[in-house]
């Protein structure tokens, strides 16, 4: 029985690695390339995104390549993920809510030798769809305003290689080289007196980036991880249309033209962990992060990019009295994540904060699993036209573990 659910789980999520990106909708998708994917391969969606300590012994842990370093001779991993997302968006005036499902992430581990692994995977790294209506913002030196009514598609889709090998018993370590690519699509117009300016833009974007990793074994039971990603720039080229209408005339002012236009930054992210066991049972996680985005030096019309912290925490615990007995497998989780943002619109900070709650489900007789999670969180606030968003999370995750290249022992 347990194994047709996952069948028939994993059968609904194949259709999501069709969809590049995300139908995500929050408005502060409007800065940059898009709001940022979390990372929710395995379990981690469970424990708060906590992790870079953990090693990909059971399931590919993308936060730190070092821990590729860590996966079993002869298993090759697989993991393929999905989350459903209801938010309600709150400012002073009024309440929306929206739905949608979005593609987690695809992706495969197997071991290159004794001691090292390597691994494949494609998610998406941004996504950028809203859209907003009668936005009212200040004119600069006036006491006036103008309107703005924006809407946009499109995001980023991020494809790592990583490689982590571990140099000798208790040190690995690991590199990730990413391809970054896509697309933003941005329709704009602009209310100014009696006068309405159309823009649309199409931007695609391109780069590469580098992630440095490392693991270090204290003991059995307690494990130490750094990683840092190095900052890089993500070509940009825009295509753009511009019209204008006063007084009912329609004025042409540029009709799909190669416009120049920034290129994307991203920071230095330095990121710590550690992993501690108790008692074979239960297991603790914590995570910090450091994106230094002021240093990209990057501008926007309705706000500004601030270096941002985040702390991860999280628990697991499995009961494993009987190995015979299905529940006693099962693994239970939870966590809380907060950062502070790397937006600052209006001199007011887009932060995020949420709490989780997971079950390891263990497929019958194979290494593999089913990652259940439920988040609640809250993003951004109400004050000054801004928008709180207050959402829960359903996190589907499938972990397959194959175990090749093994000869039989009985015929």
């Amino acid at each position: 029985m347990k194994n047709n659910i996952v069948f028939w789980i994993g059968f609904l999520l194949i259709p999501l690695t069709s969809f590049s990106q995300s139908i995500s909708s929050s408005p502060y998708s409007l800065y940059g390339v898009g709001s940022l994917y979390d990372s929710d391969f395995g379990y981690l969606p469970s424990i708060g995104g906590s992790g870079i300590a953990l090693p990909s012994d059971t399931f590919i842990n993308n936060l730190n390549p070092a821990s590729l370093g860590s996966i079993n001779q002869n298993h090759f991993l697989f993991d393929i993920g999905g989350k459903a997302i209801a938010t309600t968006y709150q400012n002073s005036t009024r309440t929306e809510n929206r739905n949608n499902f979005q593609f987690s992430h695809l992706a495969f581990a197997f071991p290159v030798s004794k001691n090292s692994g390597f691994s494949l995977a494609l998610r998406p790294y941004s996504s950028s769809v809203f859209k907003i209506s009668n936005l009212q913002l200040p004119i600069a030196d006036s006491q006036e305003y103008y309107y703005v009514t924006a809407q946009g598609s499109g995001g980023l889709n991020n494809l790592d290689f990583s490689y982590g090998s571990k140099i000798g018993k208790k040190l690995s370590l690991g590199v990730t080289g990413t391809v970054l690519f896509g697309n933003t699509v941005d329709d704009r117009a602009f209310l100014i007196s009696n006068t309405i300016t159309t823009i649309h833009k199409k931007t695609d974007y391109s780069g590469v980036r580098a992630t440095l990793g490392s693991q270090y074994k204290i003991d059995s039971t307690f494990t130490i991880g750094a990683t840092v990603k190095i900052p890089a720039r993500i070509n940009a080229s825009k295509i753009q249309t511009v019209t204008s209408v006063a007084d009912d005339v329609e004025s042409s002012i540029e009709t799909d033209q190669a416009t120049d236009t920034d290129d994307y930054y991203m920071p230095l992210e330095i990121g710590f962990g550690a992993s501690k066991r108790f008692k074979n049972n239960l297991n603790v996680t914590l995570d910090y992060e450091k994106s230094f985005w002021k240093n990209t030096k990057q501008s926007e019309l309705y706000g500004e990019f601030v270096n941002q912290d985040r702390f991860a925490l999280g628990f697991t615990y499995s009961a494993k009295k009987n190995i015979r007995k299905y529940w006693d497998r099962v693994g239970y989780a939870a966590g809380v994540n907060f950062d502070n943002g790397y937006l600052e619109v209006d001199k007011h900070r887009v932060n995020n904060a949420s709490i989780s709650i997971g079950l390891n489900l263990p497929i019958d007789n194979t290494f593999s699993s089913l990652n259940v999670s439920y988040s609640y969180g809250q993003k951004g606030r109400i004050a000054n036209d801004l928008i709180k968003e207050n959402y829960h999370k359903i996190s589907i995750n499938l972990s397959l573990d194959g175990i090749w290249f093994v000869k039989r022992k009985f015929e």
